[in-house]
């Protein structure tokens, strides 16, 4: 009996027990350092990223999706009859979305559909979740996708990075500004917008007074939220601090799933460590 099959890339940042639990299937990016790469989530972890950025002074490369083991995993649901749904990172950030079409087009694969998030880490995983939810109950692979898409600007992304050098290893941020922030210890707010990073609100101070303000600051966005779902995601930050930020969630009395959840790989090398961030959809 042919199923709707759910496929994300690993920069979904999503829990293994949420994975299981809804049987997505996963597309590792890539990470290269030097001239060695790692299948992210699978070979490599980001404590050892961070080892390596901070002993070479520089941040691994990513690269999309594989062609031929995105082919492997996509053939054999074809072979059987099943729908496809992929939903990747966004196309401003990476090619894996043009890799899945590329592998829709080489298997002729009708059934197959592609909707690139326009977001990244759980900014995508929200819309992975809300997929997998909706064919489980029932509704068809084009309704799923015009669902997804349909709401795709209301998913709402930001972080705080307490690491600018990293952003700006990766080329996500001009060195200048990198400097600049680490001389006066700003941190900046993170947002996906168009599907590109842009930069808001800047803070000062320790990362951990930054993260609770950044959070209230968020205070009359998150009354506004879909309080279906809230994700905590980070690249490595003190319990304490995770600790706080959801009870400060709880507290608002919105939200019936508040998920914490590590950045991987990919994320984790251009955002370096000890960033979170509160991912959502709106109303």
């Amino acid at each position: 009996m042919s199923k709707i099959k759910i496929v994300a890339d690993s920069t979904c940042d999503l829990t293994p027990d949420l994975i299981e639990k809804h049987g997505i299937s996963i597309l590792p990016l890539n990470i290269v350092l030097d001239m060695t790469s790692y299948c992210d989530g699978e070979e490599i972890v980001p404590d050892e990223i961070y080892a390596w950025a901070e002993k070479n002074r520089r941040t691994p490369k990513t690269a999309a999706v594989a062609f031929d083991r995105a082919l492997d995993l996509i053939r054999p649901m074809m072979e059987n009859g099943d729908e496809v749904i992929f939903i990747g990172i966004s196309g401003e950030m990476s090619t894996t979305c043009n890799v899945l079409r590329l592998v829709k087009e080489e298997l002729g694969y009708e059934r197959m559909f592609i909707i690139d998030s326009g977001n990244l880490s759980t900014g995508i995983g929200l819309q992975v979740l809300r997929a997998a939810e909706l064919a489980e109950a029932g509704r068809s692979a084009e309704e799923i996708t015009a669902e997804i898409e349909g709401a795709r600007d209301k998913v709402r992304a930001s972080f705080v990075v307490e690491r600018l050098d990293y952003l700006a290893m990766g080329g996500r941020c001009s060195t200048v500004t990198a400097l600049l922030g680490g001389k006066l210890n700003l941190k900046p707010r993170v947002e996906v917008k168009g599907g590109k990073m842009a930069a808001g609100k800047k803070y000062r101070g320790t990362q951990d007074k930054v993260i609770l303000k950044y959070v209230q600051d968020m205070r009359e966005s998150l009354l506004e939220a879909d309080p279906g779902r809230v994700f905590i995601t980070h690249s490595g930050c003190p319990e304490p601090v995770i600790a706080e930020v959801k009870q400060y969630l709880e507290a608002l009395d919105i939200f019936q799933d508040i998920r914490i959840t590590r950045a991987g790989g990919v994320i984790s090398s251009h955002c370096g460590p000890g960033t979170l961030g509160v991912l959502y959809y709106t109303r």
